[in-house]
């Protein structure tokens, strides 16, 4: 991801799509669509513009897109990605050009724990976003050069994984040379033995607003010598529009080439995509998406995080959106037949009533629930946390496991909750009994010195570190909502934040909690993590603030 565009080019481009007939592609329409792949097709292999299993099984990718190359220690992620009903996980991984080089054995290691969470797994290589454009980027040849290099890793895997051979390989300069170093990348992997269904990303950063892919790719298509290529159109500020959407995908789809949306989110800086429009769209064709992205994002995009911090609990309206709205993941994902799943839509058996919550940790502000689970003949995938009132409800929260956090309330309110448990088919459970909670009257804040702070660098490098600050309510009654305070001494400044929202004006920082860190129980602790830049010194600030009361050092 980091999709940029040219606007009047892109905008003045669509037009022109929508306007004129789509020489190149509908001339490959008869060529494609007759096109059945390998003659002895091995694992995930497309024919007739569709990407199969081995077994001849329609597979239709759902799912997201996961940052391993830049958070290698949450692996787990993967797990509650499945948890939520996902089928599919694109992995970012480096060949060492501009981020640090996933070897061989982390290779397999993520395609071990795909396997084991019962995901079809997309690796792709991200050090080649923007080649032409951005500095340092790895040419398709470089890219081509590091899957050749961790092949032992991938060898037997072609049921399990898609190449991807690398990010959004253009940016909006020289992106005319993008068919031909696409066309030598393959040829390069199929030289080299590579018999996986192989990936490919549209230039001008994924977008394609000048057409690139879209008229090349019949050509790109038949230089793979086992026609097993799949494109990848990334959906941000340029398909913001459901016209533009449905034309781009549509095209393919009528020349009978493999399409998929690889990236795609509710909004970004350079305009505001139409998810709605790109959801309802995959559905109807039956294409694949990926939503970028399930958490870690920085540079001014953290609003594409599904969840807060890495945690499954703490899902945003965007994570909600993609997961458990109109033609999202958990109701349209059907599990690959490679892992026993029945390749269509025969679950309709909702998972069993769960057991009633119950309330703990009730400050003012907030309460935890926790409950019995359900059970379902084929997994269930989360629950949904409701607030009842008379005889309607109010969705509050969605998690994968039995307890929930929930914050934001008003002091002194009664509330009423329930829950609701659901599968990877979208059956919903009977509502849960329901529990009423009345919130505190407000003096659960924290008295002076009820607090202290611990900080540490967990990592530092030339011109950046990575922070950690803990914070233990040592009252006696939790604190429900905070603010944190501290002054750098030497001019740091924090870049990304993970567990609460960092303010920063000159060398004062103040932070406001996540979801999931806003209530610290009488005795526990919360911790937030962050990355930053320093220069001349990096020393650690040494007084801190709660709610402007002066936390004590551990």
């Amino acid at each position: 991801m980091r999709p940029r565009t040219t606007r009047r080019a892109a905008a003045s481009g669509a037009l022109l799509g929508l306007l004129l007939p789509l020489t190149g592609l509908g001339q490959a329409a008869q060529a494609a669509s007759g096109a059945t792949g390998s003659a002895a097709a091995t694992g995930l292999h497309v024919s007739g513009g569709r990407l199969l299993e081995a077994n001849g099984n329609d597979f239709v990718m759902r799912g997201v897109n996961h940052a391993h190359t830049w958070y290698t220690g949450e692996l787990d992620s993967l797990a509650h990605i499945k948890a939520k009903g996902a089928n599919t996980v694109r992995v970012v991984l480096s060949s060492g050009d501009r981020w640090t080089r996933n070897d061989a054995s982390d290779v397999a290691n993520v395609v071990s724990e795909c396997k084991a969470n019962r995901l079809i797994c997309v690796l792709e290589v991200h050090d080649t976003t923007g080649y032409g454009e951005q500095s340092g980027a790895a040419s398709l040849d470089r890219a081509a050069d590091y899957w050749i290099g961790v092949k032992s890793a991938l060898e037997g895997q072609e049921d399990y994984i898609v190449v991807n051979i690398g990010n959004e390989p253009h940016g909006n300069s020289g992106y005319q040379s993008w068919a031909d170093d696409t066309r030598g990348a393959i040829r390069k992997l199929r030289d080299a033995g590579f018999d996986h269904a192989l990936m490919v990303d549209a230039p001008n950063w994924g977008q394609d607003w000048s057409f690139t892919m879209r008229d090349n790719a019949e050509s790109v298509f038949a230089a793979d010598p086992d026609r097993n290529t799949v494109f990848s159109i990334h959906m941000y500020g340029v398909f913001d529009t459901a016209a533009e959407v449905r034309d781009y995908l549509g095209r393919f789809v009528d020349a009978g080439l493999p399409i998929l949306v690889g990236e795609f989110g509710h909004d970004h800086s350079d305009g505001n995509p139409d998810e709605d429009a790109i959801l309802a769209t995959a559905e109807q064709l039956g294409l694949g998406y990926l939503g970028w992205s399930w958490s870690g994002n920085g540079g001014g995009v953290e609003y594409l995080d599904m969840v807060e911090g890495f945690d499954p609990d703490a899902m945003t309206s965007w994570g909600e959106r993609l997961f458990n709205g109109a033609n999202g993941i958990a109701a349209t994902a059907e599990e690959a037949t490679v892992y026993g799943g029945s390749g269509g839509p025969g679950d309709t058996t909702a998972p069993t009533r769960p057991g009633a919550p119950a309330a703990s940790g009730v400050t003012s502000t907030g309460v935890t629930l926790s409950w019995a689970a359900s059970s379902d003949d084929t997994g269930v995938t989360g629950y949904d946390v409701v607030r009842v009132d008379g005889s309607s409800e109010t969705a509050v929260r969605s998690v994968a496991g039995t307890s929930a956090q929930i914050t934001g309330l008003t002091a002194g309110t009664s509330y009423t909750f329930a829950v609701y448990a659901r599968d990877a088919a979208g059956n919903r459970s009977e509502r849960s009994a329901a529990v009423n909670v009345t919130t505190g009257q407000g003096g659960g804040d924290p008295a002076p010195g009820s607090c202290s702070v611990a900080y540490r660098i967990v990592g530092q490098w030339q011109g950046g570190f990575q922070g950690e600050v803990t914070v233990r309510n040592t009252g006696s009654s939790a604190i429900g909502g905070w603010t944190l305070g501290w002054r750098f001494a030497d001019g740091q400044t924090i870049t990304n934040m993970w567990g609460g929202t960092p303010r920063q004006s000159g060398a004062s920082v103040t932070v406001e909690p996540a979801s999931y860190t806003a209530n610290i129980p009488a005795g526990g602790s919360v911790t937030i993590g962050f990355t930053g830049t320093w220069r001349g010194g990096n020393t650690a600030p040494d007084a801190f603030t709660l709610d402007g009361a002066a936390c004590a050092a551990p």
